[in-house]
């Protein structure tokens, strides 16, 4: 039976997709968007951004990657309709036609500044703010969905899963950052524009019940309701001990049984999604005081960040062997640590990205040092670029969204302006962003459509046109 990395590792260099093949494309001005009667959703903010940013990137070809990719994910992947009365969004990732909590969230992220302004986009986020509350209410347990809210799963490979499957449910694989996304992108726009339309009925039940979904998953009084497991030929597809992973001494972090790359924790308390979990919770608390004055709900929002956040500063930390301490990237509250970190966010890379530390905090500068060596196992460094990986799609593979968040997550002028000579070399001609392409090959790569990408690169170059706009204004060779 085919599985979900199978498929992500089909169309090296595009090939049956339409794309171009390896050779640079920095002279041709050709927009690689679909025609304009093509486009799933336009917004008319988003199309001026596109055009006021000729002016600001002095480099043809990252202007030619901002047009292309910024808009991608309103281009191709957003379907518009109504449910219960109001705006529905569904959001695919790209070449997996469901809807996973995580990307969803972070494709329109970038957006959300200008949604104040644009009405098309507060319908979008309107929309998809609801279908995702309603989403939680079928299965917090989830990670992706189906348009259909009554259908089984379509992925081939979820079908046949060991775990409770309930229509409209495409995958299961529990993962605590699923959720923070939703509560982030909730925050995002509430901060963005002021507009509570979508905080209705039905998205606080989905808010307190990842609230209570967080505490099962403590698993102070048992091993809570979830399990899950899959056949495949490859172990960080399903999970030990009858489903329900590794053990664990309950310390008070919350479980998450998969990383944000969909694959398998090896120890089951993922710090960086516990750091991000205390970060939403505190944002949900804010939401739920000043939106609908529920104290109860703000109060259990609190209390919880701050058992986690206690928990993480005792057992999330572990030594560096030269008499300082790091982040952990897995711990199980043993004593057990395990240091990488995968391309996916939430990473330690990405830390203060979330908003769950400062960039210049001594912790973080440590742990992001060791992130960018050879002691992160999955740190690559080849003729076409250095960046963090991950398992998924196996070594000698580089993630954009790494060398992405790298850039965003950096003062220095000298390396975010590297991080961009190489996200500028390795698009192998395609115009777009990747999952992953060969340290040593860009034109072997992962996903040619992979929204979530594409829109964090174009959320990188308005962050520099903001913050570094010099850099911008100078040619990349």
């Amino acid at each position: 039976m085919p599985i979900r990395r199978d498929l992500l590792k089909m169309a090296v260099a595009g090939v049956g997709l339409g794309l171009a093949g390896p050779s640079r494309a920095a002279s041709s001005p050709v927009s690689r968007r679909p025609a304009a009667t093509a486009r799933g959703y336009a917004s008319p903010a988003v199309e001026a951004v596109i055009k006021d940013a000729r002016a600001a990137i002095a480099d043809p070809e990252l202007y030619w990657l901002f047009q292309n990719c910024y808009p991608n994910t309103l281009d191709t992947t957003v379907s518009m309709g109504t449910l219960d009365g109001g705006p529905d969004a569904f959001v695919i990732t790209g070449d997996i036609p469901c809807l996973w909590l995580r990307d969803s969230a972070a494709q329109v992220w970038p957006y959300l500044p200008l949604a104040r302004r644009d009405a098309a986009l507060r319908q979008l986020c309107q929309g998809l703010i609801r279908r995702q509350a309603r989403c939680i209410l079928i299965d917090p347990y989830a990670n992706a969905f189906s348009r259909d809210t009554g259908a089984v799963t379509p992925l081939s490979w979820a079908k046949e899963d060991m775990t409770e499957m309930k229509p409209g449910v495409a995958e299961r694989k529990w993962e605590v950052d699923s959720l923070c996304h939703v509560i982030r992108l909730s925050h995002g726009y509430w901060r963005a524009t002021g507009d509570t339309v979508a905080f209705d009925a039905a998205w606080r039940q989905a808010m307190a019940l990842i609230v209570r979904t967080f505490r099962e998953q403590q698993r102070l009084e048992g091993p809570g309701p979830y399990h899950f497991q899959r056949t495949s030929e490859t172990p960080s597809d399903t999970l030990a001990l009858d489903g329900y992973g590794a053990p664990t001494v309950k310390v008070g972090l919350i479980h998450s049984m998969f990383r944000p790359s969909d694959d398998a924790c090896v120890l089951p308390f993922l710090v960086p999604a516990n750091l991000f979990a205390v970060t939403s919770l505190r944002q949900l608390a804010d939401m739920a005081q000043a939106i609908h004055g529920d104290a109860a709900l703000a109060n259990a929002c609190h209390s919880l960040a701050d058992t986690v956040a206690v928990a993480l500063t005792r057992h999330g930390r572990m030594a560096d062997g030269e008499g300082h301490e790091v982040w952990a990237y897995e711990v199980d509250g043993f004593g057990n640590a395990l240091f990488l970190d995968d391309a996916n966010v939430p990473s330690l890379l990405s830390l203060p990205y979330l908003g769950a530390c400062d960039a210049r905090d001594p912790l973080y500068r440590r742990t992001r040092q060791r992130v960018l060596s050879r002691r992160n196992p999955y740190f690559f460094k080849g003729s076409a670029a250095e960046g963090v990986g991950g398992p998924h799609v196996g070594l000698g593979m580089i993630w954009p969204m790494s060398l992405i968040v790298r850039a965003l997550t950096s003062a220095d002028d000298a390396e975010i302006r590297q991080c961009l000579v190489w996200l500028k070399g390795t698009h192998a001609g395609t115009g777009f962003m990747h999952e992953a392409f060969g340290q040593d090959d860009p034109g072997h790569f992962t996903r040619p459509w992979f929204a979530w990408a594409n829109s964090l690169f174009g959320e990188l170059i308005l962050d520099l046109m903001a913050r570094k706009p010099a850099l911008l204004r100078q040619p990349l060779h």
